[in-house]
């Protein structure tokens, strides 16, 4: 099919060389090149980056309202719009080509609707997720779903790793759905079922409450992990954790992030409101990323260490 791509962050690159090797992409819309590194030099997006490297058009709207993007875009005469983890679009753009404009969404819809599904399906738990490839509609994330894939959630996969294992899968839902429509042999369905959702990620969130169980916190760290990262303080120091895991889920250590020092002085283990939780890769402010036994050589910590959910006043 002939088509326009939308995108522009790494988790689209998959999805636009697959669709690259199948599909006549005419041309990719994705954000414009912003200020980025400490010498705030304009970088573009990693689409864009791409899309150069494949020798495919680039348009990068300021509006997508423009008279004259619009006109380029129209000017495309493309069969279809493909959109993955790009802004939202308004009415004057999906509705411009004539079988529709498409999205992949990193959930099954109608579960986790919205810009963090990713973070919000781990931090709750979830022991499955996938991908959903739907038409665009004016409600966002609600048009009717074209095709779904599922993958099972490991219990100590992090965010950045469930990011990437979702791109693949989309990348090949969206093929497929591609092929399907160009040979009519798909049917679209409305959603069904809760809807639940999943707002954007704000850094406070990642304060945690050692009052919760180990379960929780772990949850929460591996779900914000490596960015925007869940933090404590130790010693009024700000640390980010990366990976953990939990320990013993039913200990009754009533806690409130005491450190729990045993006869192995390499291991973290952290008392929670219910069970302890073996922290394995942190980040002191201003460190890079370390093991906990690295971190234990260099922290001298007595036996009543605790880490705190806010700096001390």
């Amino acid at each position: 099919m002939n088509l326009v791509f939308f995108g522009s962050p790494d988790f689209a690159i998959p999805a636009l060389k697959q669709l690259l090797k199948r599909h006549n992409v005419l041309a990719v819309v994705t954000g414009p090149d912003r200020p980025a590194g400490r010498g705030r030099n304009l970088r573009p997006t990693a689409v864009k980056m791409t899309a150069e490297k494949a020798a495919l058009p680039v348009l990068q709207p300021e509006s997508f309202t423009d008279t004259g993007f619009l006109k380029q875009l129209e000017a495309y005469k493309a069969d279809v719009y493909v959109v993955v983890a790009f802004k939202i679009l308004p009415p004057e753009v999906f509705e411009i080509p004539p079988v529709g404009t498409i999205n992949l969404h990193a959930s099954l819809l109608p579960q986790y609707r919205g810009a963090a599904p990713i973070q919000w399906a781990l931090i709750n738990g979830e022991k499955k997720t996938g991908v959903t490839t739907f038409f665009i509609n004016q409600r966002v994330d609600t048009g009717d779903i074209l095709l779904q894939k599922s993958c099972a959630i490991p219990e100590n996969m992090i965010a950045a790793e469930l990011h990437d294992a979702l791109a693949h899968l989309g990348a090949d839902a969206l093929a497929e759905t591609l092929d399907a429509l160009e040979h009519n042999s798909i049917e679209p369905q409305p959603q069904q079922g809760e809807a639940s959702k999943a707002p954007k990620i704000f850094r406070d969130l990642g304060a945690i409450d050692w009052s919760e169980s180990a379960v929780s916190v772990h949850n929460l760290i591996r779900g914000l992990s490596p960015y925007p990262g869940a933090f404590s303080y130790l010693d009024d120091k700000y640390i980010k954790f990366i990976r953990s895991k939990v320990s013993d889920p039913e200990a009754p250590a009533n806690g409130n992030g005491q450190l729990v020092v045993e006869s192995s002085p390499d291991r973290l283990l952290i008392k929670t409101g219910r069970g302890l939780l073996e922290i394995l890769t942190l980040q002191p402010a201003g460190k890079k990323q370390m093991r906990a036994d690295e971190f234990l050589r260099g922290y001298r910590l007595p036996p009543d260490a605790r880490f705190q959910q806010k700096h001390a006043e």
